[in-house]
Parts: structure tokens; sequence; C-alpha cells
């Protein structure tokens, strides 16, 4: 009777665990939608451009649109400013010395000014490179994206799991891998 009552037990707990990580990822993902829109309804955002991917869930609104018709490639350089926000509005980091202050986070031991990566090779997070993919130099855009394309299961320092995040971006530059070489003759 006790092998019994232990073999039981044992299938409770392997089916209770068969609740795929694609499953949990899925059910994090639908609730961070619905944190997003409800955030969205409570906080509407102004901007003259807009773009909604079902697929990622994440938003992307324009606050200033360049047309300036230069877009990253693979290899760039991009220099955007930005800062970064949780749904209730904390502000948990920032390139802007003047937000930190304000925000109360500012570091002197850190040197505030515009991040620079390499476009597709780098490791900000999924969602930032997401928005800056779809955006143009000069653009400035506020993007929201669901927790896996932030920082996911991973806490961070200010920043809880499974955190929808938010970015303000003003994209100041891209440096093309072609523009900046030097041509010999």
């Amino acid at each position: 009777m006790k092998n019994l009552s232990i073999g039981i037990l044992l299938l409770l707990i392997l089916f209770s665990g068969c609740v795929s990580d694609e499953e949990n990822n899925q059910i994090i993902f639908e609730r961070d939608l619905q944190k997003i829109e409800e955030y969205l309804v409570q906080n509407p955002i102004a901007s003259v451009k807009k773009l909604e991917d079902p697929a990622t869930g994440i938003r992307i609104l324009w606050q200033e649109v360049s047309e300036s018709g230069k877009t990253p490639v693979a290899l760039d350089t991009i220099v955007v400013d930005y800062v970064g926000k949780l749904l209730n509005n904390f502000v948990f980091d920032t390139s802007l010395e003047s937000v930190a202050k304000d925000k109360n986070i500012f570091n002197p031991n850190r040197t505030y000014e515009p991040l620079q990566f390499l476009f597709g090779i780098s490791d900000v997070i999924a969602g930032f490179e997401f928005a800056v993919f779809n955006m143009e130099e000069g653009d400035k855009a506020t993007v929201i994206m669901p927790s896996l394309y932030g920082y996911g299961t991973f806490e961070q320092s200010g920043i809880p799991r499974n955190s929808p995040l938010i970015f303000e971006l003003d994209l100041i530059q891209i440096k093309g891998v072609v523009e900046d070489e030097v041509i010999e003759e």
C-alpha cells in the first residue's frame, strides 16, 4: 500500500509538471498584453505614428518622425538616447543625466551619454533592437514590450522578473559601416 501511495504521489508530481515552458510563456505573454493595454488606457501616449506587432505584442508610438529615410542594417553603429521604465512609470535606467537626477537614480560614478551598439550583434534586449529596426535616424518613439522581449524571467537590478518594459528612444545617429570606411586609391 505504501508503494502504491508513493507511486500515485509521483504520478501527480509528474503530471503537475507537464505544463511546458512554452505554455507558461504563453500565459505570461497574454498577461503582459493585458497589462500593456491597461497601461495605455490609463496613460495615453500622444503619437504621430503607431506600430503594433501582433506576433510580438511590441508597440511603437512615435512622438517625432524624421523622414530621414536612414534605417539601420546589420553592423551599423546605433547611437540612441533612452529612458527605460516599468509599467508603474518607475524609471530604472537612462542615458540622460538630467532624467537620472530628476528620477533620483543618478549615479555619480557613471558617464551619462547616448548608448552606442552594433546593430544585429549586440547584447541589447530584443524589444529594444526591434524598435530601433523600425525607426529612422532622427525619430523619437516610445516602445512598450512584453517581458519576453525585455528581461523575461530574469530579475535585473530594479526590474522584477516578467516585467513588461517601456523605452523612450531618441535615435540620434546611424553610423553605417560602409560610409565610415576609408577608401584608398
